[in-house]
């Protein structure tokens, strides 16, 4: 059985009037191997009408993140504790009936992968319609036409025709914008969208994120992006949240992070992009080693192992204590504030150009 236990006393990290509040959250993956600690304390808010970006490895328990807040994870090897609330609705602990009437109504995902996400067996339309016949009682005629209009808005050419088609005949980026429509149907107060753009070519990434800019004014939605590329939240969202072996280690706007970030990670990851002013024969800067076991993680900083700057705090402060995140801007970083603007300013933003 779930694990479902709410925390003693998780810390604010925003302000009060958020739509969709995180406080203190873990979940907990039980394998043959032991217990993988997916997500390790996390916290964050989110208003409506604005998107949040959720970057980081592979691994570093963003999507872990998003399905807790669905209620989607298999009940017999999870353990997941803190506070999920949604418009003051508390999640966690929440019976599966409150929350399948909450899933593709109030909060909808759109997944990764929309060739595995869509059946083959039925249409596209049939699918799209589904969760509008569900939550509205509409007939079938009735969500037929109303996928047809959802079909539109997401710009697939001749939606009265390829309403009848199934997922193999529509491309990857027609596949997309259907799991779009799908996610958008019932009017979402909450889209949680889960690199909705990564086997896309650019033109179609472009396409995705400028649709999702021009629903969201639409229809108002708060929106959760999940990437690994900070070049696709640069210009979508409008917080990033940066996380790293199930933890938050930086937080803060958009515009902060991408030209001020504070945490040795985040300058990592930046310093990991390629820049269209680089010449043709500059290497990329990889981040050396790799994350973590999230079955053993370790003590204090969890991005220690990998860090550049670990000597300059001095000690073994960053292996054995575990830096807190402060409320709103900030990093989980044991560099003073004048050091962070010193390295960055001197070593880090050189090579960023």
């Amino acid at each position: 059985m779930t694990t479902l236990t709410k925390p003693e006393g998780a810390p604010a990290p925003t302000g009060s009037d958020a739509f969709l509040s995180v406080r203190d959250l873990h979940v907990r993956f039980s394998t043959e191997d032991g217990i993988v600690k997916a997500v390790d304390g996390l916290s964050f808010d989110l208003e409506r009408g604005r998107t949040l970006g959720i970057v980081g490895e592979s691994g570093s328990g963003k999507s872990v993140t998003n399905l807790a807040v669905l209620g989607l994870h298999n009940p017999k090897s999870t353990s997941i504790s803190g506070e999920i609330q949604l418009d003051g609705q508390e999640l966690t602990g929440a019976k599966e009936r409150t929350l399948e009437k909450l899933r593709g109504n109030k909060m909808a995902m759109i997944f990764q992968d929309p060739l595995t996400a869509l059946s083959p067996y039925y249409t596209v339309g049939r699918q799209i319609a589904e969760p509008f016949i569900k939550h509205t009682g509409a007939s079938k005629r009735e969500g037929r036409l109303r996928a047809i209009e959802m079909l539109t808005k997401v710009g697939i050419p001749q939606p009265n025709l390829r309403v009848d088609d199934y997922p193999h005949q529509f491309s990857g980026g027609m596949r997309q914008r259907a799991m779009i429509a799908m996610a958008l149907i019932c009017n979402p107060e909450l889209l949680i969208a889960d690199e909705p753009t990564t086997a896309l070519d650019v033109t179609v990434q472009a396409q995705i994120l400028d649709l999702l800019k021009d629903l969201q004014q639409e229809f108002g939605s708060a929106i959760i992006l999940i990437t690994h590329d900070l070049g696709v939240v640069a210009n979508t969202a409008d917080e990033l949240l940066v996380m790293y072996a199930g933890r938050a280690v930086e937080r803060g706007s958009v515009k902060d992070i991408l030209t001020q970030p504070q945490h040795p990670y985040a300058w990592g990851l930046l310093g990991s992009m390629p820049r269209l002013s680089a010449s043709v024969d500059e290497p990329l800067v990889p981040i050396p080693g790799s994350p973590p076991s999230l079955l053993d993680p370790p003590s204090g900083c969890p991005f220690h192992a990998r860090c550049a700057f670990v000597s300059e705090v001095g000690g073994t402060r960053c292996q054995d204590e575990r830096p807190p995140l402060p409320a709103g801007r900030g990093s989980a970083c044991h560099l003073s504030a004048e050091q962070k603007q010193t390295f960055f300013t001197e070593q880090i933003k050189p090579r960023l150009g």
